[in-house]
């Protein structure tokens, strides 16, 4: 008699629908979403990734794949089968009660997930793709891995990277030291954040209402460059490597460092960068060949490209 092992997925769909959305600013929109099995959805927390499949006009979330292997499924469908799918970062999570927020970057009709979000209502239905609280191991999907013995903290990204910097920042205990440096598109997109003590959050608007909008990621590589000069005492620079050039418009720009495994004290300052990646690549770049930060300590992003609309 063979007995069959039944394959539990380490992320699989969730059927779920808009519960409330909330305008949280002029650019950022939150949608709650609810759904009979969420209870079942499982979260590392801090910048916990998922996907999101929009549903596809006419047809709704009809096309989702129940397979086991969701992606596989999802790539052998039919292009005009293929619900739209991007990806975005858990804001919070409330199993108990079936309910889990996602914040929408809205930037009018430009991609299916901002067109989606400009016109959402309640009753709305999607599908998330998550972590399996079922699946028996880790499931990943996080990449907030400081040493322990870092002696300060620099976090920086672009709106894009706001609802995973924040879940962040709200993780962090307090007295930890911490630089936190968001770019929006406006004044009125600085959210309230729940940072510790010690923790620095400085938004910067790219406009202001005074003359032309800065160019994007202008004003946060300037913030990077001052930051990284005040933490000069914090870091303990290691020799400048050679770093791999990426091309950002046909590769992937994405690096976490896994084995944070540097002797005691010799961390110094670890840094979480993400955002469009061509911005985030200059950052990098200086951070390591420039003032010397162990590549170790420096984990990069690149959640978006300028120019591009694909996931």
């Amino acid at each position: 008699m063979t007995v069959e092992t039944v394959q539990i997925p380490v992320y699989r769909p969730f059927a779920v629908q808009v519960a409330r959305l909330v305008r949280l600013s002029p650019t950022f929109l939150r949608v709650t979403f609810t759904g009979a099995d969420l209870d079942e959805f499982s979260t590392n927390g801090y910048d916990q990734r998922i996907k999101v499949m929009l549903p596809l006009p006419g047809r709704g979330i009809d096309d989702c794949p129940a397979d086991p292997d969701w992606y596989g499924a999802w790539r052998a469908q039919p292009e005009d089968r293929r619900m739209p799918l991007r990806t975005y970062t858990i804001r919070a999570l409330r199993p108990e009660l079936r309910e889990i927020d996602v914040d929408f970057v809205l930037h009018g009709a430009t991609g299916p997930a901002s067109a989606w979000a400009e016109s959402a209502a309640p009753g709305d239905e999607v599908v998330l793709i998550g972590p399996n609280a079922r699946f028996p191991g880790p499931t990943g999907g996080f990449e907030w891995h400081p040493p322990v013995d870092a002696s300060c903290l620099l976090v920086a990204g672009d709106e894009t990277a706001v609802p995973a910097i924040c879940a962040i920042v709200e993780s962090l205990p307090a007295g930890q030291r911490a630089r936190v440096l968001l770019e929006v598109p406006e004044a009125g997109d600085a959210l309230n954040v729940a940072a510790p003590d010690g923790v620095e959050v400085t938004w910067l608007p790219r406009a202001t209402g005074a003359g032309a909008p800065a160019p994007r990621g202008a004003l946060l590589t300037a913030a990077v460059a001052d930051a990284v000069a005040d933490l000069a005492d914090d870091l303990a620079p290691s020799p400048a490597v050679a770093l791999e050039d990426v091309d950002v418009d046909s590769g992937i720009l994405w690096e976490v460092p896994t084995e944070l495994t540097a002797p005691a004290g010799s961390s110094g300052v670890y840094a979480w960068l993400a955002g469009e990646a061509g911005v985030v690549k200059a950052l990098r770049r200086h951070l390591v060949q420039t003032v010397g930060v162990d590549r170790r300590s420096v984990a990069f992003m690149g959640y978006w490209r300028e120019g591009r609309t694909s996931d």
